[in-house]
């Protein structure tokens, strides 16, 4: 029988992804999401895609009641990757106690649950933002894990109190196994242009807001600042593609099912940066056009450089990111010109066509 992995926020953009590459590396996947800011196509697009479909339970972290009764109702869990949760950092400077309420608190009834059930392995959905501006410390660009945390917003914020908690909880625990990737900046879809990011409201990272600019849907992107001390004025990171960061995740899992490493933390990088002028010049030779900007003023708790050192993740959990950042504007534009109104849409003859040939070129053998 497969080990069954709940995923918490699995239909959302990064975890509709990995919970796809669950299923293809032969986990058996429960989703828990309640569709604050994502869609249940999303699942049928992951079925299109595998010809396997997880089981889905409308259900929020921040319940109790509701996550005893998915545990309940799936005694063969042995570990979560938990996404579930408010990501927008501009955002989370304006409603601040939201953010700690569903992410601090979410969480928290997530270990609770887990631990009454025996459940001993969590893959956290960290992020580069706990460790704030490491340009401050010598040494640290491009930042390691060894790099002092310092998070400069509630959502970075967030993000290292429950780091912590799923430490204090490992420490206390011996038997159990943490895994906190703290990735830096996920962009892409896949190369079948079936399935990519569809956020509810308006989008508040760059890529997403490119396509929308791209498909008319919105009339410039805004770039926020240009006195950061890089060559172009703009801010530096490191685009990662989903479908790297999803085998990112099944490779810390397998860690943790494997060899019981306790609590350990791994950045989910390139190691290479890129500048917010630089993304918008690249996806619009891709687009075939220039696309509009429009310069506004920083944002507040954005920092100047964040690219990851990801040689601990390469070394031991034997992975690492392959596609280039050409494949990641490629697969982008694949999916928003196919797919200009996200999942409202459903996918072309042309682009089931193409799914097929995918599916033969990776051995993929629908159910």
């Amino acid at each position: 029988m497969s080990p069954t992995v709940l995923v918490t926020g699995g239909t959302g953009y990064i975890g509709s992804f990995t919970t796809l590459e669950l299923l293809l590396a032969g986990y058996d996947v429960v989703v828990v999401d309640n569709l604050s800011n994502s869609s249940e196509e999303a699942l049928n697009r992951i079925e299109l895609i595998c010809g396997k479909r997880p089981t889905f339970h409308n259900a929020d972290v921040t319940d109790p009641a509701a996550l005893e009764e998915v545990f309940a109702k799936h005694p063969g869990i042995d570990s979560v990757v938990h996404f579930a949760a408010l990501k927008a950092v501009g955002e989370s400077s304006e409603i601040p106690t939201e953010y700690y309420r569903v992410n601090v608190g979410g969480t928290i009834n997530l270990v609770a649950t887990m631990h009454k059930h025996g459940v001993k392995n969590i893959v956290f959905s960290s992020s580069a933002t706990v460790y704030g501006d490491a340009t401050k410390h010598e040494g640290m660009i491009p930042i390691p894990e060894n790099c002092p945390i310092g998070p400069t917003n509630p959502y970075g914020r967030t993000k290292m109190m429950i780091e912590s908690i799923i430490q204090d909880h490992c420490d206390a625990n011996p038997e159990w196994n943490g895994a906190l990737l703290r990735y830096f900046n996920p962009a892409g879809a896949h190369p079948t242009g079936v399935m990519g990011e569809d956020p509810l409201g308006a989008p508040f990272n760059l890529f997403p807001l490119l396509g929308q600019v791209a498909v008319g849907r919105r009339d410039k992107i805004k770039v926020f600042g240009v006195d950061y001390d890089s060559h172009d004025g703009t801010a530096i990171r490191d685009y990662i593609h989903v479908i790297d960061l999803a085998k990112g995740h099944i490779a810390a899992l397998d860690k943790l099912r494997k060899d019981h490493p306790g609590c350990r933390a791994w950045n989910l990088g390139t190691g290479k940066g890129s500048t917010v002028f630089e993304m918008v010049k690249a996806f619009s030779q891709t687009v075939g056009r220039d696309l509009p900007y429009e310069v506004v003023e920083r944002r507040k708790g954005d920092v100047l450089n964040l690219t990851a050192v990801p040689t601990r993740a390469n070394k031991e959990l034997g992975w690492k990111a392959t596609i280039p950042l050409q494949q990641i504007c490629d697969d982008l534009w694949k999916w928003v010109k196919n797919n200009p109104e996200g999942y409202r849409m459903q996918p072309t003859k042309e682009l089931l066509d193409g799914l097929d040939d995918w599916r033969k070129e990776q051995g993929v053998v629908p159910n």
